[in-house]
């Protein structure tokens, strides 16, 4: 197996730092390009500054050799792995992989660090020299404090080449790896954009008719679940809509015909509204939540009245005994009850629904979910927390068809997706394996 020790970095931004200062942490000798050397000493200083570093050693930044892309690609040629991270159009990633492809030696690993393209639309025409070392791996951002990489192989990627990343990924660097296949979006994102996609939809929803409102929504879509204290509105606006509105066209575009996620990929008038007006969150001083200063010096939280189109003061949000967990909720007659199953189901389901089109056993999506989302118990982890069975009656009631994974499991006399305190788990072709 290769050993990966001198890396390339191509992009200077926020991922493409964090790679190199991760790499730069682990010993290796890294050489970090961008459109200007400018921009990767600035990098350089984000690395060792702020709160939390990448770099927590200065020391380790003379690991760190810079450049630009007109002037140093071809140093590129003593690497043993080129990870590009510039910006996300597949024009400019292709053109970017025609000059790599110039200058590396052969076997040089070269990967992508998209969050979404498929891989397939960027090696597509390319020679077969470089298909044979191409892959994705996608650190999921801040790179040095998430613990996932989805690694994606393409129709043609050497084993080797899985095997080496995995290896280095894993040991070297120390990150959770998964194993994903080249569809859009992968893991992560397939099922947690859906979830906050989808959760706009059935949100608003539930406020129209049952009289929920986002803070309600945040409390259920937080700790009961397992999910982290954001919850949906919170996450929204860390995110922002802006970067959520390109998710929603992403798959709109590339989705397969007749994916259920279909239904949620546009925001409902209310989401539009505000995105239109540059309420996108967070980096716009305010999305669903935004943060008073007072005169006094003190501060407190407003949250955003979707159908008064005004700001209004937040308050905690105090949920019933029997609703402060999935299985309580899922039982519960009242409109969080009903808010929570209809989204958690939807989720769900369409989770279940995804294997193995987009990986090929549970445990990689239960894992993507968890190292990258933050969330305690994974799709199937959850399920088997509230009863396969008890989820496919929902679906039922929702006029869902449940799906082929959970009819399985249930035609072959099991219960959970998992046994064995979590070693063996259901495939599918129907037999236990082991985790």
């Amino acid at each position: 197996m290769t050993r990966i020790e001198k890396v390339a970095v191509l992009g200077s931004g926020t991922m493409g730092s964090g790679i190199a200062g991760i790499c730069a942490n682990a010993g290796c000798q890294v050489l970090l390009l961008d459109l200007n050397e400018a921009n990767c000493n600035a990098a350089l200083e984000r690395l060792s500054g702020g709160r939390a570093p990448v770099v927590q050693d200065p020391g380790l930044l003379v690991n760190i050799r810079t450049g630009s892309f007109d002037q140093d690609l071809d140093r590129v040629a003593d690497c043993d792995w080129i990870c590009e991270a510039i910006v996300e159009d597949v024009g400019i990633k292709r053109d970017m992989f025609s000059r790599v492809e110039a200058v590396r030696r052969d076997g040089a690993i070269i990967t992508t660090n998209t969050s979404g393209i498929p891989l397939r639309d960027i090696y597509a025409g390319m020679p077969e020299r470089l298909c044979r070392d191409i892959a994705v791996t996608h650190f999921f951002n801040p790179v040095h404090i998430m613990k996932l990489v989805e690694l994606v192989p393409g129709e043609a990627t050497r084993e080797e080449v899985i095997g080496t990343l995995a290896d280095f990924l894993g040991n070297t660097l120390g990150k959770g790896v998964v194993y994903a296949k080249d569809t859009v979006n992968f893991i992560g994102n397939r099922i947690g954009c859906m979830w906050m996609l989808a959760g706009l939809h059935i949100a608003e929803t539930a406020m129209n008719e049952d009289g929920l409102d986002i803070g309600t929504v945040d409390a259920l879509m937080s700790a009961p679940i397992g999910l982290p204290a954001t919850g949906l509105y919170g996450l929204v606006d860390l995110i922002g809509l802006d970067v959520m509105y390109n998710v929603g066209r992403n798959l709109e575009a590339n989705l397969p015909d007749g994916d259920a996620g279909r239904r949620f990929v546009r925001f409902t008038d209310n989401v539009q509204r505000l995105y239109n007006r540059g309420q996108l969150g967070r980096k716009s001083g305010g999305g669903f939540y935004k943060l008073i200063r007072h005169d006094d010096g003190s501060k407190s939280m407003a949250v955003f009245d979707l159908a008064g189109d005004e700001w209004q003061p937040s308050g905690n949000v105090a949920l019933p005994e029997n609703e402060q967990s999935l299985t309580g909720l899922f039982a519960a007659d009242s409109a969080n009850g009903r808010f929570v199953r209809s989204l958690m189901t939807e989720t769900l389901c369409y989770s279940a629904d995804l294997v193995p089109e987009i990986a090929d056993d549970i445990v990689n999506v239960d894992r993507a979910m968890r190292w990258g989302f933050g969330w305690k118990k994974g799709p199937f982890e959850l399920i088997d927390e509230l009863g396969a069975r008890r989820l496919a009656e929902s679906a039922n009631s929702l006029g869902l068809a449940p799906p082929a994974m959970i009819s399985r499991l249930l035609d072959c006399g099991e219960s959970t997706f998992y046994r064995r305190d979590g070693s063996e788990f259901f495939g599918v072709d129907g037999h236990w394996h082991q985790a």
